[in-house]
This record gives structure tokens, C-alpha cells and sequence, in this order.
């Protein structure tokens, strides 16, 4: 059973996640609550993923991110709003979020997107625009070149970057690489480190600017 949190400032919006989500038998969605109680409920229920609004009126979504983050094992969290050019999204990403989706998002493919970052995969609303991506890798100039990043990579780490950023997350990395789940995550572990990364988000994006990816990334998984 996969154990989510909602949070929102709006009960229309909490009530319509819940609904959607409990209507499948391997989701619950264990509390729907306003930005004020996220942090307090996450350490009471430690639900495997935080639905999070990125723009609330009683605290900042981003505040929340940073502190749920700081959380021993925490739970993986992904962004709802109702723009796809929120200027926020590229923060939220570099802050160690597993993506964003749009609020307005088909209800018959909000399960499948909770079951991907379960799986340890992201999830982008296809709706991104290339100002958010941009935005996100622009503030990272500091940084090394992504291509020098990338060379820090094994043959085979590189090969497990690639299909994470093609959106497969780590049990269907196995069965393509004839891998045990538990060595993908450790391989996932050690790209993440040699990137300087926190989330799959950030080496997807490293691996783009890299050329390691065919085409642009775009659709409702990653």
C-alpha cells in the first residue's frame, strides 16, 4: 500500500485528490491537509509521498520542501500547482523535489503518477515549459559543466543515468540492464553523488545538458 499526504491551502483541491487516489486499491491517501500541518503530520504518519501545493497563503511551499527534507528518511515529495511556468519549479527541483504535476492533471493518470515516484521514479507535467528547465540549470553556473559531471560516471552508471532520465524507474532499470532492484538503488545512489545531486530530477536535467539523451525529455512520467 502506497501512503500519501496531501497538502493544500484549498479542501476543494484536497478533497479531489483524496477522492481520485482512494479509489484504487493499492493508494490510501492517509491525511489531506493546509500547509501549517504538513511538516507535523509527515513525522506522525510518514507517508511514502507528499502531494505538495507550491504556493500556499499560511507558509511557502519551498519551506515546507526544505524542511521535510531535513526529515530522517524522508518521504519523496512532488509539487502541485496550477502553472506551467511557475517561476518556482526550478527552486523545487534543485531543492530535491521528484517533480511537479499541474493541478489540473487527467484524474485517470494521477494514480500512475503516484505509483512512479513510488517506484522511485519522477514525474513532470508535460505541460513544462523549457523556461523552467532552463531557469533550473542557468543557476547552476557555478557548478561543473555538466559533460565534466558526467565523465566522473562508470560505463554502466552512465547507462543507468540514461534510462532514468528516459523516465524507467529503478525495477524496470533491472529488467533492462538484467540488474537486481537493490543494485540499480545502489547504483542510482553513487550517480547521484558523483553528480552532486539530490533527486533524479537534477541528473536527468545534468544528463540533458550532457548530450547523453537522444531527444528532449517531455510527458506526464519521469
Amino acid at each position: 500500500m502506497i501512503r500519501v499526504l496531501v497538502v493544500d491551502d484549498e479542501a476543494l483541491i484536497r478533497m479531489g485528490f483524496t477522492h481520485i487516489l482512494n479509489t484504487v486499491d493499492d493508494i490510501e491517501v492517509v491525511a489531506a491537509v493546509s500547509g501549517g500541518q504538513a511538516v507535523s503530520t509527515v513525522r506522525e504518519l510518514r507517508p511514502d509521498i507528499v502531494l505538495l501545493d507550491i504556493r500556499m497563503p499560511d507558509v511557502d511551499g519551498l519551506t515546507i520542501l526544505a524542511n521535510l527534507r531535513r526529515i530522517p528518511d524522508p518521504p519523496v515529495v512532488a509539487m502541485l500547482t496550477t502553472f506551467d511556468t511557475d517561476e518556482y519549479v526550478a527552486t523545487a527541483l534543485r531543492s530535491g523535489a521528484a517533480g511537479f504535476l499541474l493541478k489540473d492533471t487527467d484524474p485517470e493518470y494521477l494514480p500512475h503518477l503516484v505509483r512512479t515516484l513510488a517506484d522511485g521514479g519522477t514525474v513532470l507535467s508535460s505541460k513544462i515549459t523549457r523556461t523552467v528547465v532552463d531557469a533550473y540549470l542557468d543557476k547552476g553556473t557555478h557548478e561543473p559543466p555538466a559533460a565534466r559531471l558526467a565523465a566522473r560516471l562508470t560505463e554502466r552508471e552512465r547507462a543507468v543515468l540514461i534510462l532514468m532520465a528516459e523516465g524507467l524507474a529503478n525495477t524496470d532499470i533491472g529488467e533492462r540492464m538484467h540488474l537486481s532492484t537493490g543494485t540499480v538503488k545502489g547504483h542510482v545512489s553513487t550517480v547521484f553523488s558523483k553528480l552532486q545531486v539530490s533527486s533524479r530530477v537534477q541528473a536527468a536535467l545534468i544528463a540533458e545538458r550532457a548530450g547523453l539523451l537522444a531527444s528532449p525529455r517531455d510527458g506526464d512520467t519521469r
